[in-house]
């Protein structure tokens, strides 16, 4: 399954990371990812920073692993004042530019929001999100006002275990899971 961890999108972008910090006095950037593995980010050569509603693209020159992190430089930012004025912005990317995945994987921006009903047919409301424990990944189901109930459950992502069928283009997902759980 690949992923990518964000829920922070719009109709036409996707959230990869955030420039959160100037890293030394050459213009360099501390990033965090929300890609797995994180340092994939470095993947795309051009991104486009958004800070409040303005996008502009910008030129990765170098990304590399640094301490538990990622640093990067990008063209025409060469000094830390320049850095500065890009911390705590958005890394994002057309959605079109994310690379196809096979028919059986998603992309975790595309599981959140969907309808999600057990193989009885009753709807436990909408994938709110999904995050990542170790040993498998977890999806963030919270009631809304079609629910059966308002609560929030944690469901296991594993498919054909828990994960019936997905259907991007109806919106909903069918789960094996036990609503009084």
């Amino acid at each position: 399954m690949t992923r990518l961890e964000t829920s922070h999108t719009d109709d036409t972008h996707v959230v990869l990371g955030k420039l959160t910090s100037p890293h030394g006095v050459k213009g360099w950037l501390k990033v965090y990812s929300y890609t797995n593995p994180m340092d994939s980010i470095l993947d795309y050569p051009e991104w486009w920073v958004r800070k409040g509603e303005t996008l502009t693209p910008m030129t990765i020159v170098q990304g590399r692993r640094q301490g538990k992190g990622l640093v990067v430089q990008l063209k025409g930012v060469d000094d830390r004042d320049a850095a500065e004025t890009l911390a705590q912005t958005d890394i994002v990317l057309p959605k079109s530019a994310l690379p196809a995945l096979a028919a059986d994987e998603y992309y975790w921006h595309e599981l959140e929001g969907l309808a999600v009903f057990t193989q009885a047919g009753e709807r436990l409301g909408r994938v709110s999100y999904l995050f990542e424990t170790g040993a498998n990944d977890v999806m963030v189901v919270r009631g809304d006002e079609d629910a059966i109930d308002k609560r929030e459950r944690l469901l296991p992502f594993l498919p054909d275990d828990v994960i019936v069928e997905i259907s991007l283009e109806d919106g909903r997902m069918v789960v094996d899971w036990d609503p009084e759980f």
